[in-house]
């Protein structure tokens, strides 16, 4: 029976030969995760269940990055809640504030999650590591301390839908744009516990965080997943960060999709997704002049060192408007390394943008760049609900590195050419 790769991984981990869209299985986990937010509740759920331990130390990791550097009494009290876990449990996979960042973009980078894999994660974001070709999806807090327990989980075999990419990408376009034309045109509510799988030759071309960008966006338009087939790209980024092994699959040539969209994107433009939803979304080109009060550059979406480089490219020898305040965020402390041997740190500062330690922060309205009312930020994160970034009167327009970068030069949301 032909399957796609969401199906091939999902059957390889309930031992099965073949499975069907929408039936019902217990399936093996590799790895899960939670972070200051949700872990405490699966850690209050393990306990009343009367667990005593953990089904395997090294496979699942607690990461407080949403509220740290903690701003409250309340948020240090969670991020303790993880700390005291992770030493009683002698979990493996537990980073403090320092060695810590972002989630999604650590992991990966730690080489804990791997192609093939199915992975689980209190946090929606967690279908990010789709990128590498493993099925990866966020679940309740409930289902991870489940998962947490025993080391498998249930899941309903998802409908797989085909996105096919076909030309060539302009300059300044890459993932982040991508995502934002897709989820513009089937809205978000399109794929609806499906597994998008995104392929075609613009996907074989993309360097690896512009997949995750992709992948990381998929629950924005309500898949249970966002999946690239593992390729040469994916090789060599997980060879030297591989802790354990880890496969390949590949779809069927002949697997059967819930529906297929092909859509040559040669004359994309950068697009901004406007207030207030990830669909409602339009080239930069097509705008008004918006200005704006604030930028941020970072977030599980887009603060990977390439992310950072595509913003520094524009800031270099620029300041940043007068009236308009940017916020930059290496999504790990190895980004930031790296940003600031290559001199990206010094650029941002130089534009009089700050720089902070790895945080969700304003992503979630929590801290480090909170919204009053009446003010516009333009944000390189993944969602712009009525007050995501601060007040409810406040507005978050997404985009692209390159376009926020350009609009912090601005004042308004600008082309990247047009700074």
């Amino acid at each position: 029976m032909p399957m796609t790769i969401s199906e091939k991984i999902l059957a390889a981990h309930a031992c099965k030969s073949e499975l069907r869209p929408g039936e019902l299985l217990e399936v093996t986990v590799d790895f899960a995760l939670g972070n200051d937010i949700t872990a405490p509740f699966a850690i209050e759920a393990f306990r009343r269940a009367g667990a005593t331990k953990v089904f395997d130390p090294d496979r699942i990791a607690l990461i407080p990055d949403h509220f740290v550097p903690n701003k409250d009494i309340a948020s240090a009290i969670q991020a303790k809640v993880l700390r005291d876990f992770a030493m009683e449990h002698r979990l493996t996979h537990y980073y403090e504030v320092g060695r810590m960042g972002i989630e999604h973009a650590l992991l990966p980078e730690q080489g804990l999650v791997l192609p093939g894999d199915v992975v689980v994660g209190a946090d929606s974001h967690t279908c990010t590591y789709g990128a590498l070709g493993a099925f990866a999806t966020g679940v309740g807090s409930t289902d991870l301390a489940a998962a947490m327990m025993t080391g498998k989980i249930w899941f309903k075999v998802p409908q797989s839908i085909k996105f096919i990419f076909r030309g060539k990408l302009r300059p300044w376009v890459g993932g982040k744009d991508l995502i934002l034309y897709t989820i513009g045109r089937i809205g978000v509510d399109g794929a609806n516990y499906g597994a998008m799988e995104f392929a075609g030759e613009v996907i074989d071309t993309l360097p690896m965080s512009d997949r995750f960008t992709m992948s990381n966006m998929a629950i924005e338009a309500g898949a249970k997943v966002g999946i690239i087939a593992p390729d040469a790209i994916t090789e060599q980024f997980v060879k030297t960060r591989a802790r354990r092994s880890y496969q390949f699959y590949q779809s069927d040539a002949d697997a059967v999709y819930e529906r297929s969209y092909e859509w040559d994107v040669t004359g994309l433009e950068p697009m901004v997704a406007l207030p207030h939803s990830p669909e409602n979304v339009q080239q930069v080109t097509e705008l008004p002049r918006i200005p704006i009060h604030q930028v941020v550059i970072g977030s599980c979406t887009n603060g990977r060192l390439e992310d950072l480089q595509q913003a520094a490219k524009i800031l270099k020898g620029k300041k940043v408007a007068s009236g308009v305040r940017c916020v930059v965020i290496p999504a790990t402390q190895q980004i930031y390394r790296e940003a600031l041997k290559g001199g990206l740190i010094e650029i941002f500062i130089d534009a009089e943008a700050a720089v902070s330690t790895p945080t969700c922060g304003p992503c979630l309205g929590g801290h480090m760049g909170i919204l009053a009312p009446g003010e516009r930020a333009v944000a390189t994160t993944n969602r712009n609900f009525v007050g995501r970034m601060g007040h409810t009167e406040s507005e978050v327009y997404l985009s692209s590195p390159a376009v926020a970068a350009a609009s912090a030069i601005a004042g308004h949301i600008a082309h990247p050419d047009a700074v």
